[in-house]
């Protein structure tokens, strides 16, 4: 399917409750993705569909934010493009190819690492312990969830569940930021 007011009315009927439209909408954007991220990540297609796994739970999670003024698919492909960069910046690439005219790799020389990690130390400061210690073991040390809770004791159901609502929590309190 490559027609964009069919694929936006999937979505639609999905918001509204039908549960079999939300499932074509979520089967038409994998394929779409599946192209996205391989053509992104030649030679990796084991990443490509982990990001389409990703991006397709984000996509679930986040279907409420869609706004239908906008074209659907410039919507998903922003939520793909910054997963992309995430799982760049994740997996240390530092290739020097463009991404949208943006390189990876660039760095703000007016930011420095010790600016970026006060920054976070200062946001991660303002969540519950449980959910600050998940968020520093599985995203700032890249331990495995099942490393997590062997070190936490906490259940991997548990580490999940504080690693998402923490990082929920960190967005709402980055779009109350104000610039300074």
């Amino acid at each position: 399917m490559t027609d964009e007011a069919a694929f936006r009315a999937l979505l639609l009927k999905g918001l509204s409750g039908d549960e079999a439209a939300h499932r074509s909408f979520l089967t038409e954007a994998a394929g779409l993705l599946r192209a996205f991220f391989r053509n992104r990540l030649r030679g990796r297609p084991e990443d490509a569909e982990d990001l389409v796994q990703e991006t397709l739970v984000a996509l679930h999670t986040r279907r409420d934010t869609y706004d239908p003024n906008y074209p659907l698919t410039a919507w998903m492909y922003a939520i793909a493009r910054y997963r992309l960069i995430d799982f760049l910046r994740r997996s240390k690439l530092r290739a020097h190819a463009s991404l949208d005219g943006v390189d990876v790799a660039d760095v703000d020389p007016d930011y420095d690492a010790s600016d970026a990690r006060r920054d976070v130390a200062t946001l991660l400061s303002k969540l519950p312990e449980k959910q600050r210690t998940a968020i520093r073991l599985v995203k700032l040390e890249e331990k495995s969830v099942r490393e997590a809770a062997d070190e936490t004791g906490f259940s991997e159901s548990d580490i999940k569940i504080s690693v998402h609502r923490g990082l929920k929590t960190l967005m709402h309190l980055m779009g109350q930021e104000q610039p300074t």
